[in-house]
């Protein structure tokens, strides 16, 4: 890599985030819920051997990490996948469908992470309605996003702490475990009988792949990044890897205090983890989970608010949508329009059928990424970025096949679905805009 200090782009937004607060901004959003509840959906498909497919899971990652370092770096602007679309294949319905994939992926995400929010954790404070409680939960996530970007990072960054001592508390217990005698480190290496080894870690690592995607979000802070041609290759790198130590680790501790089987038939399996070593009050491990989700809430509105004012302005959504707002210098149409929609499906589906829409748009996106990288290398820039080797890109859209492969039917319908919405979304814009620029015939 080459990178030099040269002057950013520039941007009316506020650029004020530093190569530490974007740091904590990837790792905060990637080691959100997923981690959290999918622990027991991989025990059920590979059994003791967790922590496999989360590593296979992490190395996929970086493959197409390693496309957006390089885009990033070389187009730092708002707007993420669907700019690095819009100039590599200049086909408007494309830029906008990629777009529209990454922004769907994410208002579902916080859609679901409410639900998430609203259920069992918080349901052992407060016996609440779910529905209610995720709404006004996506009420106040809009609200800390409108008041600033810093104000929401540094918020980020105390939530981060917060969820990243979860779970390594969950490794300490196993430790404690361990060292009783009940513990059994042996499960690790232990697969589901009568299942092929190999087969049941690609279908978990589908799952596992859910607990490292967040990272592509950092993307939409192109603009509010300080030095971001040097600081944000480190930042992704370094928070991705963190996140995999981390992960790896819980997997191992998860399997050896509790047996697959029983984390499987849980929907907040690390919490059986806390109960078994019975250390720890179980409401305490509570209040750590629900911060969790809502972290990972936060920053995924950050990242579809920002999604949607880039688009805006590269002319893929209405200019109205790029407003931002006084003082603040936060896009708070953008805000308001993802708020929305992102409330209103709360009312489609579970935090799990959500979950596997999410990955399903992301993997889309994520082939456009890698493959925009090849076609953009004979565009030059003046300035020094991040490049990536040319196999990196081509392994990073094989590693995203893949695991579309291994998507079941209904979820291919319900993405299908939202991608039909984005496309009459766009035919309507389009139609909308064309009639704004023709001018009206007077009567004479």
């Amino acid at each position: 890599m080459s990178a030099t200090t040269t002057t950013s782009p520039p941007t009316p937004l506020n650029r004020s985030v530093g190569g530490r607060l974007l740091y904590v901004f990837i790792l905060g959003d990637v080691l959100g819920a997923g981690v959290y509840a999918l622990v027991g959906e991989m025990a059920g498909k590979v059994g003791g051997a967790v922590w496999l497919p989360l590593l296979v899971a992490l190395g996929l990652s970086l493959l197409t990490a390693g496309s957006y370092a390089e885009l990033v770096t070389k187009y730092p602007a708002a707007g993420g996948a669907a700019v690095f679309a819009e100039r590599a294949f200049k086909v408007p319905i494309l830029s906008f469908l990629v777009g529209f994939c990454m922004l769907a992926a994410g208002v579902t995400s916080a859609a679901g992470l409410s639900l998430a929010f609203a259920g069992d954790y918080f349901g052992s404070f407060v016996d609440l309605p779910v529905v209610p409680v995720a709404l006004v939960f996506l009420l106040l996530v809009a609200a800390l996003n409108a008041r600033g970007i810093q104000e929401s990072l540094r918020a980020n960054v105390a939530m981060t702490a917060i969820e990243l001592s979860g779970l390594l508390l969950i490794v300490v217990l196993a430790a404690v475990v361990l060292t009783r005698g009940d513990a059994s480190p042996g499960r690790a290496l232990e697969f589901t009988q009568g299942t092929t080894p190999a087969l049941a870690v690609l279908s978990a690592s589908l799952i596992a792949y859910y607990s490292f995607v967040g990272f592509e979000t950092s993307a939409n802070l192109a603009e509010e990044v300080k030095d971001v041609r040097r600081v944000y290759p480190r930042a992704l790198f370094g928070a991705l890897i963190t996140a995999g130590v981390v992960y790896v680790g819980v997997g191992v501790a998860a399997v050896a205090v509790a047996p697959p089987e029983q984390l499987a038939g849980s929907t907040g399996p690390l919490l059986e983890v806390v109960k078994v070593a019975d250390v720890v009050p179980e409401r305490v491990f509570a209040v750590v989970a629900l911060v969790a989700v809502a972290n990972g809430a936060l920053l995924t509105m950050i990242m579809a608010s920002r999604l949607t004012y880039g688009m805006a302005r590269q002319g893929l959504l209405p200019a109205g949508l790029a407003r931002v707002l006084p003082g603040r210098r936060t896009p708070w149409v953008a805000i308001v329009a993802t708020t929305v929609v992102a409330m209103g499906l709360v009312f489609t589906g579970d935090l799990g059928a959500l979950a596997e829409t999410v990955v399903l748009l992301l993997l889309v996106v994520f082939i456009s990424t890698n493959v925009a990288v090849l076609v953009l290398r004979r565009d030059t820039v003046k300035e020094d970025h991040f490049r990536v080797a040319m196999i990196v890109p081509v392994l990073g859209t094989a590693s995203c096949v893949l695991l579309l492969t291994q998507q079941a039917g209904q979820t291919w319908l319900r993405a299908g679905a939202l991608v039909l919405v984005g496309v009459v979304l766009h035919l309507v814009t389009r139609l909308v805009r064309r009639r704004t620029a023709t001018p009206t015939r007077g009567d004479g």
